[in-house]
């Protein structure tokens, strides 16, 4: 049953949700919904009930101390509500919370029956992946949709994946299935850095979904946080030069890619975001959200090159559900560090490893904006593997 008795009329609610695990390399997109709630003092009003969808071996709960009392934090996911004021006001819902272990489906609707509830226009689920992308250059932000409309409508790619999927996919293909406008946004995390936190990927995300929705995003010190995490992983680098020199390789093939990219259009758009950051407007004279209102350093892998028309390399590789997008070529790579189910990754021996450096760390076991929840395994020790990924034994993104 929901009771939603405690929460107030919403004006052109937008729901955002991210869940850790699987489809959140880096924590990227989960720390993006945890900024957003923090920024705009978000109120939580639901939580799902974590014995119906977690298994507590995998995920565990967390006891801690309030003024003596002990208690007990479950693994969950939450729903909380913020208002974006100004001219045009606007309310997001916000969902965040850990992939769930079991009934995906009957998660998926319980989710669909709050969107329904609350009248919300449309989803945004925010991912984020592994690829061969350099941490020097900036972010890529993936747009997907499964439908054709919204993506000719807003400039979105239309996913043609097909292959293993996480949450973020299902919850996506359940929107479309009903009905419910839905948009995902994945951020490619350099596969060699992969440990959270990564402030970079996260403000790429968050400037993606401020032109999405046309809302003007507080980024508090989320900027200078991102120019910290890049000097500390260029120190790392800088530290072995074959880490160095493969960094230098994906900076060549990621510039040769996107030499397309520096038109007058692409610049006209930068530009027009750097005026709406400085007005303070919610999305300037052309608001994106119109539509919503109308209608540390691992060892890096080998890879190939990022250039257009670079031919796929032979044997079986498991393709990514947003490697369909011009700027997630990255996404496709990713593939090449996922192992097939049941098994762990391998990488490819195709050239010379260089050797591994460390990298930056600081992952808060409790997670999930104070649940606690952690994803140790049975003994307590985290889940995911030097990539970074959970160790199911499964790829490291979908989409």
């Amino acid at each position: 049953m929901i009771e939603l008795a405690g929460v107030p009329e919403l004006i052109d609610p937008v729901m955002v949700a991210a869940f850790e695990g699987w489809n959140d390399a880096g924590d990227a997109a989960s720390t993006a919904v945890a900024h957003l709630e923090r920024e705009w003092k978000g109120e939580v009003f639901a939580a799902l009930d974590a014995e119906d969808y977690y298994d507590f071996q995998v995920n565990r709960p967390t006891v801690w101390l309030d003024g003596g009392v002990r208690k007990i934090t479950w693994p969950t996911t939450r729903l909380s509500v913020v208002r974006v004021g100004g001219d045009t006001p606007r309310d997001l819902v916000l969902v965040r919370g850990i992939e769930p272990s079991m009934r995906w489906r009957s998660f998926c609707n319980e989710i669909l029956g709050f969107a329904h509830e609350l009248g919300v226009e449309m989803v945004v689920i925010l991912g984020a992946l592994l690829g061969d992308t350099p941490h020097t250059r900036p972010v890529p932000v993936s747009g997907i949709t499964s439908d054709p409309d919204l993506a000719r409508t807003m400039d979105l790619e239309e996913t043609r994946y097909e292959g293993p999927t996480g949450i973020v996919g299902i919850l996506q293909e359940a929107c479309t299935h009903a009905g419910v406008p839905a948009v995902s946004l994945w951020a490619a995390v350099p596969h060699y850095v992969s440990q959270p936190p990564n402030p970079k990927a996260t403000l790429a995300l968050l400037n993606r979904l401020e032109d999405l929705i046309g809302l003007r995003i507080p980024l508090g010190e989320l900027p200078e946080d991102a120019r910290a995490w890049q000097l500390g992983v260029d120190q790392l680098a800088a530290e072995d030069s074959e880490v160095a020199e493969y960094v230098q390789t994906l900076e060549e093939a990621r510039d040769t890619a996107e030499l397309p990219e520096a038109s007058g259009e692409a610049i006209a758009r930068e530009f027009e975001r750097y005026l709406r950051r400085r007005d303070g407007g919610p999305g300037g004279d052309g608001d994106s959200g119109s539509f919503l209102r109308d209608s540390g350093l691992n060892r890096p892998k080998p890879s190939r090159s990022e250039a257009p028309g670079t031919p796929e390399p032979s044997g079986p590789a498991e393709p990514s559900e947003a490697a369909d997008t011009p700027d997630t070529t990255a996404a496709a790579d990713a593939a090449d560090q996922a192992a097939p189910p049941g098994g762990k990754p391998s990488g490819r021996p195709a050239r010379r490893r260089p050797k591994s450096a460390g990298g930056p760390s600081g992952k808060d076991p409790a997670r999930d904006g104070g649940d606690g929840a952690d994803e140790g395994g049975p003994d307590g020790t985290d889940a995911r593997d030097a990539t970074g990924r959970p160790d199911d034994g499964g790829p490291a993104r979908d989409q």
